[in-house]
């Protein structure tokens, strides 16, 4: 099991958000000096911003982009629900596909706040645009991401993401290859303290929560239908 803390990375970021590049995959154009990722996830950063900070509108194409609300909230402008608002402890899901879209990130506070931001490669190009909002359960694993084609809960992928916010000695298993984030407090791990900016890589989680809450985002793959075509799986 290999563990990596975000204080070891260089800050980085652009317009009014700062943040550490935990994954930079080689597939997005990485130069070995971060993890790459697992499944079609190819970027992890842990960012906040600049009071009154803002991402300005930019553009996504044939990509997922995943934010989770850590603390603090933004307001969400661009071509997918212009208008809405991502509180503390929300999730926001939002396709490219082959048509594309533009977004605008905004910190409305005179406060920063924080933010995870997460990449995948979509399997198939040409996707129609998509657009989903979800709450953190306390206790419970939430999945955001992946799954079948036959469903409409989560936006289909063989790549796996799910969150969940944990009260201390509540525990959980996952067996399998996995990347987890600890996003905040204190667990046990695999027998391994960790803690808040924690990204470890390793197969057949065991986490405990030590601390009041413990929040953790995990990534693995799911390869049921492995007998599938699509143009990114790897």
């Amino acid at each position: 099991m290999k563990v990596v803390h975000k204080d070891s990375i260089p800050l980085g970021g652009f317009a009014g958000l700062k943040e550490h590049r935990l994954i930079v995959d080689n597939l997005i154009g990485g130069n070995n000096d971060t993890w790459n990722g697992i499944g079609n996830f190819v970027y992890l950063a842990d960012a906040y911003f600049d009071p009154y900070g803002e991402t300005k509108m930019h553009a996504h194409k044939e990509l997922d982009v995943i934010s989770i609300m850590l603390e603090g909230n933004i307001n969400h402008e661009g071509s997918l629900e212009h208008g809405t608002s991502l509180v503390t402890r929300q999730v926001q899901v939002q396709r490219a596909g082959g048509k594309g879209f533009a977004h605008n990130e905004i910190n409305p506070n005179p406060s920063k706040n924080r933010m995870l931001q997460l990449w995948v490669l979509p399997e198939n190009k040409g996707e129609e645009v998509d657009y989903k909002l979800y709450d953190v359960t306390q206790d419970d694993l939430t999945q955001i991401y992946g799954g079948s084609k036959n469903q409409s809960d989560t936006l289909d992928s063989h790549t796996i993401i799910e969150v969940g916010r944990f009260s201390k000695n509540k525990t959980l298993q996952k067996s399998g290859e996995f990347l987890a984030y600890v996003s905040e407090g204190d667990a046990i791990l695999n027998n391994t303290i960790v803690k808040d900016g924690d990204l470890i890589h390793g197969t057949d989680l065991q986490f405990t929560a030590t601390s009041d809450n413990a929040q953790i985002v995990i990534i693995s793959k799911n390869l049921k239908d492995e007998n599938e075509k699509f143009g990114y799986i790897r």
